[in-house]
């Protein structure tokens, strides 16, 4: 079994290095990976209709609400590792 710390850091140095911006979606995703496993469940309220962008982050973060930090882990390594793949 591999360690899933080591890969989640490693993938967060390879996110670094990809040579286009990814889609928002794809940004959603890894950051509300990230912020699930690194701070857990999200807390707080959903901010207001005009900050479009927080109430983005917000919601997908929200989404994982339950998940456990090993998964999300697994989650952001996944989707780095398909973007490092689109990327070539």
């Amino acid at each position: 079994m591999t360690d899933i710390k080591a890969d989640f850091e490693q993938a967060q140095k390879d996110a670094k290095t990809l040579s286009s911006r990814p889609a928002n979606n794809d940004l959603l995703a890894l950051y509300a990976h990230y912020k699930q496993a690194t701070r857990g469940d999200i807390e707080g309220k959903r901010p207001g209709m005009t900050d479009f962008k927080g109430r983005a982050k917000y919601d997908a973060w929200a989404r994982l609400k339950g998940l456990d930090s090993e998964t999300a882990m697994d989650g952001y390594v996944t989707k780095v590792q398909s973007l490092l793949a689109a990327d070539r």
